[in-house]
């Protein structure tokens, strides 16, 4: 793995699964094939919608694996006694990838007119208020007193 400078910097602590996510997004974003759109269909949910023309839902399978969205499609008709003059319908096998963020959630997938359809619910974090406790230190390493300091933090 190709490590990204940015994460070199001494101030990014414990972004090493960060890296990682990217490099997966890098390796995926090289396919070309099926055609895809994804789009906001409402606050919390999105849609990725898939150009999958000629397979059938028992060529289709759609699963998640490890925070990805993998979608596999293997066209399994027997074209063996057809001859082609011009085949410009793609009837190869396919694996699409998609990075998912925590929390979201794959709510149904649909086959309709060609086109794969795969519906995303993604809640919106609420905002998280905690309170560490800051601790005055001895000389020697002793604890004294303590004072508490309120910091607000994004999920």
């Amino acid at each position: 793995m190709t490590r990204l400078p940015i994460f070199d910097n001494p101030l990014l602590l414990g972004f090493d699964h960060f890296e990682q996510v990217l490099d997966r997004v890098v390796k995926t974003s090289a396919e070309g094939y099926p055609p895809y759109n994804i789009e906001q269909t409402g606050e919390e949910n999105l849609r990725i919608t898939l150009a999958v023309a000629g397979f059938t839902m028992a060529d289709l399978e759609v699963t998640t694996e490890d925070n990805q969205l993998v979608i596999r499609g293997r066209n399994a008709a027997d074209d063996n006694d057809r001859v082609y003059l011009h085949r410009g319908i793609a009837a190869r096998q396919f694996q699409r990838s998609f990075v998912l963020a925590e929390g979201i959630e794959v709510t149904s997938a649909r086959l309709e007119d060609g086109l794969l359809h795969v519906d995303l619910f993604r809640p919106i974090p609420e905002s998280q208020v905690k309170t560490i406790q800051i601790e005055k230190g001895a000389a020697n390493g002793k604890r004294s007193n303590s004072t508490t300091i309120d910091l607000e933090a994004d999920a």
